[in-house]
């Protein structure tokens, strides 16, 4: 049998397993199986944890339902982070991910601090087919045209829209997702700024579908909304709404990081059929 730990930040869920002192085997086949949420376990990612090759705390692996591997998950990292700062008796911890390095901290309201590093900005980067205005990508598809295109370690393809709620993104977003602009597919979002500033964010995740939460996704969104004018998220946290509840994104301009603020939750612990 296989322990595993069941996770979410705002209905972001995954599954965390520790691989540390002994490697799983995790063939695709398996990985749709535990993702399945009708004859598995489900999750929006597969989290596992590994001995770090950079000095950090612990090296954190993601794969998707789909069995792809991603390179960045925000709420993920701030849960994978919980459980190694507990595991530490400390405060402040490291995650190495694919995206690099994280620092990660938990604060006095018990919510978790990550820093998600820089947004890619180049069009290589990001990355996109070719060299195109990032902060207005040609591409329409009925009420969804003019985005910005952010890396996150992961690609975004950030739509503004006079209501989020009113896109049909459970059948625009996989048109999208699979859209040539973007090589590696790409997670898409469409945001609303209301008249309290707190901007209203859904979430088509690569590889996952619509989420209740998206931590690289909110980052994007804020470094979007920020190059737009829609806000300023140098000077202080921004709200963004998801269907989970609310994220707080500051970009620091001194180094350009994005911070993400948020709660997590441990659903329950279990074990699995290897």
């Amino acid at each position: 049998m296989l322990a595993f730990r069941k996770m979410h930040g705002l209905g972001n869920d995954f599954v965390v397993l520790d691989a540390r002192a002994k490697p799983v085997d995790l063939p695709e086949s398996r990985i749709r199986a535990i993702g399945d949420r009708h004859r598995g376990i489900g999750f929006d990612q597969l989290l596992v944890i590994e001995p770090p090759t950079d000095g950090s705390t612990a090296f954190m692996r993601i794969y998707n339902p789909d069995g792809s591997e991603a390179q960045a998950c925000g709420n993920g990292t701030r849960c994978v982070a919980h459980l190694l700062m507990d595991e530490a008796g400390s405060d402040e911890v490291a995650v190495q991910t694919r995206r690099g390095r994280l620092p990660s901290y938990r604060n006095s309201d018990g919510t978790v601090s990550v820093d998600m590093g820089a947004p890619m900005l180049d069009w290589q980067d990001i990355p996109l087919a070719r060299d195109v205005d990032h902060l207005h990508l040609p591409i329409e598809l009925e009420v969804l045209h003019d985005p910005v295109a952010v890396g996150m370690g992961n690609p975004h393809c950030v739509f503004f829209v006079p209501d989020a709620e009113a896109v049909d993104l459970s059948r625009l977003g996989p048109q999208i997702e699979h859209h040539p602009m973007f090589p590696e597919r790409t997670n898409v979002e469409v945001a609303s700024l209301g008249p309290d500033g707190v901007l209203r964010l859904r979430v088509w995740e690569r590889g996952a579908g619509i989420t209740l939460a998206c931590g690289s996704g909110t980052c994007a969104t804020a470094v979007a909304a920020h190059l737009r004018g829609h806000v300023d998220a140098s000077e202080q946290p921004i709200r963004i709404r998801v269907d989970g509840g609310e994220l707080a994104i500051q970009w620091r301009q001194d180094d350009g990081h994005v911070i993400m603020t948020g709660p997590i939750a441990t659903s329950f612990l279990g074990e699995m059929a290897l």
